[in-house]
């Protein structure tokens, strides 16, 4: 069976007590986003609205909700958007959910990304290497995650009934069709390496983890039904 179903000994299927804990400086984040999701313009709910009407179809019918956050490189936006989408599911209890992400081609999870998803309060461990499994965890009491640049249908991410959230308008257009997709929506991010070198890297890089963050947990709190 194609699609990975065990990493670091865990179901990849999220397992979410009753309440998370998240690391302290990722709470004060997690507080910080909750009061703008509300304030989400139409545009960008009008997609998030459909991926949530089928995440809470898929939990009524008995059956989890796998989302595959894809870009051009999965190197940036899809991991922001997987790990995201991971906290909001958890933060809601939302314990029949599965994310993944990946590209069109692979690269490695960039550091500029990693350093904002550090910043925001995850934890990111890299054994180093080439393309690093990044050991990424954000709460004290969920199993750590595996993070690591790939294609979209690799073997480590789901090949039948996911929803595919293209995050980047190359992707987007590059994939008209995805394989295996039950569902495809377009969820366009700007990709903060346009700063890449210049004194506003860091900043730019904030702004779409805000933005990222903002988007999925007001994605799972409409999915919650």
């Amino acid at each position: 069976m194609k699609g990975n179903t065990a990493t670091n000994g865990w179901t990849r299927r999220e397992r979410f007590p009753d309440k998370a804990v998240f690391h302290a400086l990722l709470q004060k984040y997690v507080d910080a986003v909750l009061p703008a999701v509300e304030k989400l313009p139409k545009e960008r709910r009008l997609p998030l609205d459909e991926l949530a009407r089928w995440v809470r179809m898929q939990l009524e019918s008995g059956k989890p909700a796998k989302l595959t956050f894809i870009c051009t490189h999965n190197s940036r936006r899809s991991h922001m958007a997987e790990l995201w989408a991971s906290v909001a599911a958890a933060y809601y209890s939302i314990d029949a959910v599965e994310t993944y992400s990946g590209g069109t081609e692979a690269t490695a999870f960039n550091p500029r990304a990693v350093a904002a998803m550090n910043r925001a309060g995850f934890k990111m461990l890299s054994p180093g290497g080439e393309n690093p499994h990044y050991h990424v965890t954000f709460a004290e009491n969920v199993p750590p995650r595996t993070n690591f640049s790939k294609t979209y249908d690799d073997p480590f991410n789901p090949d039948s009934n996911f929803a595919a959230a293209m995050t980047c308008t190359e992707a987007d257009g590059a994939c008209p069709f995805v394989k295996g997709a039950a569902i495809r929506v377009a969820l366009p991010y700007e990709d903060p390496k346009v700063a890449d070198g210049t004194p506003e890297e860091a900043a730019k890089y904030d702004e779409r983890t805000l933005q990222i963050a903002t988007e999925m947990f007001y994605l799972f709190s409409r999915a919650r039904g």
